[in-house]
């Protein structure tokens, strides 16, 4: 625009045939030199008048100018073209056969190359796949390490990790379209992994619930052992011996994903593997479940509902069976349904981190602690058996100790002990009532005959019999006691054995243990055979000889206590002259019985007076007397002088007692007779009569 404006004002006699000022258009683009040229021939126009007559004659003049230079120019160069033109005839003919020569060289080039151009085609395909193929090569590698996460054989489904594959290797090849359907997929399979790892932990969980027995076994099995095996070695200690152990022991009684190694005294068994709670259980659904909520970051929901679903578990396993009571075997199989339930608590404990606590583990056991103790309770009171609860006891034992060496309280266990040994001791109490019993019934209250040394050192050896004069005798001889008093004496032994089995791994000290077999032999001398005497004595059958031989078998019994209070102390070695050594109440036991004994021979001697009495027949109107004793009377007095000759085994002042008891009651039962309101007379010949009897047993007392 700046050129047409300054050209708009330049006169139009500027334009001179020296200068050629069109030359000034040929910069301008083509489409704007006619508006340019528009332009200038407005301006000329306007300039002057008629100045576009004197412009075409400039322009005519300057044409016939060009004309004879290019006149001139045409007249020099034509004798050069003609020539040219002589040349290009001169070699036409040349010029066509060499493009008929190129024409034929270029087909058979063309011919020629056609194979070369399909394998140079081919080469440049497979150098397009080469090139595909190293670019794919290139994105896979990106892809790999998220597709062996996937696919790894440690973490098949559902065990891949979606969080690094998302935030790690999804942006590396986010432009592929797989990619994207991953990315839009994710949450739908961060969702599916979380059900199918719940499923599996499920799974796990009723496992668990089915296994916990084998598990709770083996871990009771090992802890009994493992007991067995010290208590060898603390034997052999004593003995002063050194053993070599079988095991080699890890130092703890406890390892947070093991269970104990020990001793079962057989070689074969002492090679086998010990098992684990790991080697019993797959765990892995656990760990899995765990590691898969933790990265998903739910991991607070999983801990809940694990720890909600093993407390529902644990009351299941609380729980008795209605007839747990009657065998053995109940109480084993609760026991080590609990066991094993703990044993695998302990194991998640210590194989995971933080998924239970131990105050989780406490609060478990004490509420596992308080219903295990009342459902002991309560079937160990039904209990009649002491051999069951023997059982019970050595069951309660094991149990605790496992559950010790795991790191669970168990104190209140073995206080239950000392209810559960109460129990035990009236169970043995019951049958040992039982035991008296039959010997009392089979008893023949004679003094035991022996005929040959060998039956005497027999006997000696049951009982501690030791008497001079009866030794100084002559073979055959009797023994002052009967059957029973050697048989009451080895049950009584047998007691005191059967009640220290209950002592045994109480964890007690050799005092506690000498108490508790002491206050048993007491209950069993003071209540069971103090009671079954009392109630021998007042059976209807047995008579003055059977209660005279009762007499003398209580007073042997009685010098037989010492000899208890000695094996109660060979036990437990415990010296009697401790201070708070309980003594045995035997003596005064023995001494009741005999008493009542004693007792009841005075009352049966009067029932037999009485029944002598009955028999006399009075003519209290007769003329005169007999002149001797009335026939009843004799009776009577023959009776009395052969019963106070078997009171000649009795102390002396029993039978003098005895005696006197005797007269007096005779002498007022005549008294009786004489002043009866309903004798309303009585002759002279019926007062010597009585008279005569009177000084009949006068004569008879002195």
């Amino acid at each position: 625009v700046k050129v047409i404006l300054k050209l708009k004002i330049i006169p139009f006699s500027f334009y001179t045939e020296d200068q050629d000022y069109f030359a000034t258009f040929s910069f301008l683009p083509s489409s704007v030199i006619p508006y340019f040229v528009c332009l200038l021939f407005r301006s000329i126009y306007d300039d002057q008048p008629n100045a576009h007559k004197r412009f075409m004659e400039k322009l005519d003049a300057r044409i016939r100018n060009h004309d004879r230079e290019i006149e001139k120019m045409c007249n020099f160069h034509h004798q050069g073209f003609v020539d040219a033109i002589t040349e290009l005839l001169k070699v036409r003919a040349d010029a066509e056969k060499l493009m008929g020569q190129v024409t034929d060289t270029n087909r058979r080039l063309q011919e020629a190359g056609r194979e070369v151009t399909a394998q140079t085609e081919e080469v440049i395909r497979c150098r397009i796949q080469q090139r595909n193929m190293a670019t794919t090569v290139e994105k896979l590698q990106l892809c790999i390490p998220g597709t062996r996460l996937l696919n790894s054989p440690k973490n098949n489904s559902p065990k891949w990790i979606v969080e690094p594959l998302k935030a790690i290797y999804i942006h590396l090849v986010s432009q592929y379209r797989f990619c994207q359907i991953m990315a839009e997929n994710l949450p739908r399979l961060r969702e599916e992994i979380k059900d199918i790892s719940m499923s599996d932990l499920k799974d796990f969980l009723e496992s668990i619930r089915k296994h916990s027995d084998k598990v709770g076994e083996t871990a009771m099995r090992q802890a009994q052992q493992h007991r067995t095996f010290n208590s060898a070695v603390a034997k052999q200690a004593s003995m002063g011996h050194y053993m070599k152990p079988v095991y080699s022991l890890s130092g703890q009684t406890h390892t947070h994903n093991g269970l104990m190694m020990d001793d079962t005294g057989d070689e074969e068994e002492a090679d086998e593997e010990v098992l684990t709670a790991h080697d019993l259980v797959d765990f892995s659904p656990v760990y899995r479940c765990l590691h898969i909520y933790t990265v998903l970051g739910d991991r607070e929901t999983f801990e809940n509902y694990y720890r909600k679903q093993r407390k529902k578990q644990a009351r299941l396993v609380l729980q008795p069976q209605a007839n747990m009571h009657e065998t053995v075997e109940g109480y084993r199989r609760y026991f080590n349904q609990i066991v094993g339930f703990f044993v695998v608590e302990d194991h998640i404990l210590h194989a995971t981190r933080g998924l239970v606590t131990r105050a989780f583990t406490d609060e478990l056991w004490n509420m596992a602690l308080s219903k295990i103790i009342a459902v002991l309770r309560t079937h160990s009171s039904y209990c009649n058996d002491p051999d069951l609860v023997l059982e019970l006891k050595n069951l309660i034992v094991i149990f605790a100790d496992t559950l010790q060496g795991y790191g669970f309280p168990v104190n209140r266990l073995f206080d239950l002990l000392f209810e559960v040994r109460d129990q035990y001791n009236e169970t043995l109490l019951k049958k040992w009532a039982l035991v008296f019993r039959w010997i009392f019934e089979l008893d023949n209250y004679s003094p035991i005959p022996v005929e040959t040394e060998e039956e005497y050192k027999l006997v000696v050896s049951r009982f501690p019999f030791h008497d001079a004069e009866v030794e100084k005798q002559d073979f055959p001889k009797k023994l002052p006691m009967s059957q029973s008093v050697p048989q009451i004496y080895t049950q009584v032994k047998e007691f005191i054995y059967a009640s220290l089995k209950f002592s045994e791994s109480l964890h007690r000290s050799s005092t506690e243990i000498d108490d508790m077999l002491r206050k048993s032999t007491n209950l069993l001398l003071t209540r069971t055979l103090s009671s079954c005497l009392q109630n021998l004595i007042k059976k209807p059958h047995i008579g003055l000889t059977e209660l005279v031989q009762i007499i003398i078998n209580t007073t042997h019994l009685e010098q037989a206590c010492r000899y208890l209070e000695e094996f109660i102390t060979n036990i437990t070695n415990v010296s009697p002259e401790t201070v708070h050594t309980t003594r045995l109440y035997g003596l005064s036991t023995f001494k009741d019985a005999r008493h009542a004994a004693e007792g009841e021979i005075y009352t049966k001697l009067n029932q037999k007076i009485d029944e002598f009495i009955q028999l006399a027949d009075y003519e209290w109107g007769m003329a005169e007397s007999d002149g001797r004793a009335s026939g009843y009377l004799m009776d009577l007095i023959n009776f009395l002088r052969s019963t106070f000759q078997v009171f000649t085994h009795l102390p002396g002042k029993v039978a003098q007692t005895a005696c006197m008891s005797a007269c007096k009651h005779l002498s007022t039962s005549l008294m009786q007779m004489l002043l009866d309101t309903e004798l309303k007379q009585v002759s002279m010949g019926a007062i010597q009569q009585f008279n005569l009897d009177v000084i009949q047993c006068e004569c008879e007392h002195k």
